[in-house]
């Protein structure tokens, strides 16, 4: 059995976040953070808004989209590493307010990658001919996580919410899926603090140990490395040339990993989709945020090749190249 993606939609909150106001926060320079960075603005969640209600704005469009309902899903998968709550899963949560009485439910954690991982999953099910319609969200809310006296690492995180209905398809939609993982460098993009290695103590909390830390010259080595191999192994499991390629959407990390990565892989500007600029790194929401837009904008017609690569904490990547079906 095959599987295509069917339904594609996003949420953002409507708080913009400006490198202008970001220089009233911390010592920073608007101009310098969008020429090392590429991100001038970012959304940020208000304190009534967790990572589950982004989800599930995005859950709705995507079935929307797809013409699939709730009582149709068989399975939710949530690509996060800010959950509402440790236990139960923000999946489960998604699953109760969309009303999928049917579907089973968990969350992933692959930071940046999550996305990728989820699309995986769901290939693996749906050609199993185990389920006919998967759910898979990437969600975050970093700017809860996100220490704002920090200028090395607050410069970049936003929040958002991407999600897709993959279904059994008669045509293959998903081509090819890779997706990879290297620990030994674990603690370069981390959350030290909070889980059972660092319980949640008043030593942790003035530490500042439950926001995001990063080795930002170590992970940018990282990314642009393992960046063209996802994509180069993607291509060559489905037979697709670089040219091929009606857009190249990457992880929106930073602007010169983007470029970089597509000049390595021969791939015009015009074919790599950005939305980094307005919306900063949204972790496992970065992809499919920036998928969804180019269908919201009209920008997919069919039998289009369209390349998805992630990287990210763990460390971890992953590409998934996708034909355009519908």
């Amino acid at each position: 059995m095959h599987s295509a993606i069917t339904g594609l939609g996003y949420a953002v909150p409507a708080q913009v976040l400006t490198n202008t106001e970001l220089e009233k926060m911390v010592d920073t320079n608007a101009e310098w953070i969008v020429q090392r960075t590429g991100i001038k603005e970012r959304r940020i969640a208000d304190s009534n808004t967790a990572t589950s209600d982004l989800a599930i704005e995005a859950a709705r469009k995507a079935m929307a989209d797809a013409g699939v309902s709730a009582k149709e899903l068989d399975l939710i998968i949530v690509a996060t590493v800010t959950p509402d709550y440790l236990f139960p899963s923000t999946a489960c949560i998604v699953q109760r307010e969309i009303g999928a009485i049917r579907a089973a439910a968990f969350d992933l954690g692959a930071a940046c990658t999550g996305f990728l991982y989820g699309l995986t999953v769901a290939n693996q099910f749906i050609g199993s001919g185990k389920y006919r319609h998967v759910l898979v969200v990437g969600a975050d809310t970093l700017s809860k996580i996100t220490d704002y006296t920090d200028r090395n690492t607050c410069i970049l995180f936003g929040d958002g919410a991407g999600a897709a209905v993959v279904s059994a398809s008669s045509g293959q939609g998903i081509l090819s899926v890779n997706i990879g993982a290297d620990g030994q460098g674990a603690d370069l993009l981390m959350q030290p603090a909070g889980g059972s290695r660092q319980p949640a103590t008043m030593e942790t909390v003035n530490a500042r140990g439950h926001y995001i830390k990063m080795a930002g010259q170590e992970v940018f080595k990282f990314a642009v490395n393992k960046i063209n191999l996802a994509a180069t192994q993607a291509l060559n499991q489905a037979g697709i040339n670089a040219r091929d390629l009606r857009l190249l959407i990457l992880h929106q990390a930073n602007l010169r990993i983007i470029e970089s990565a597509a000049k390595k892989l021969g791939i015009d500007r015009d074919r790599v989709y950005v939305n980094l600029d307005r919306y900063g790194n949204m972790s496992a929401a970065s992809v499919p945020v920036a998928f969804a837009e180019t269908r919201e904008q009209g920008m997919l017609n069919i039998d289009d090749y369209i390349l998805l690569v992630g990287f990210g904490g763990g460390l971890t990547w992953g590409a998934a190249l996708i034909k355009w079906l519908q």
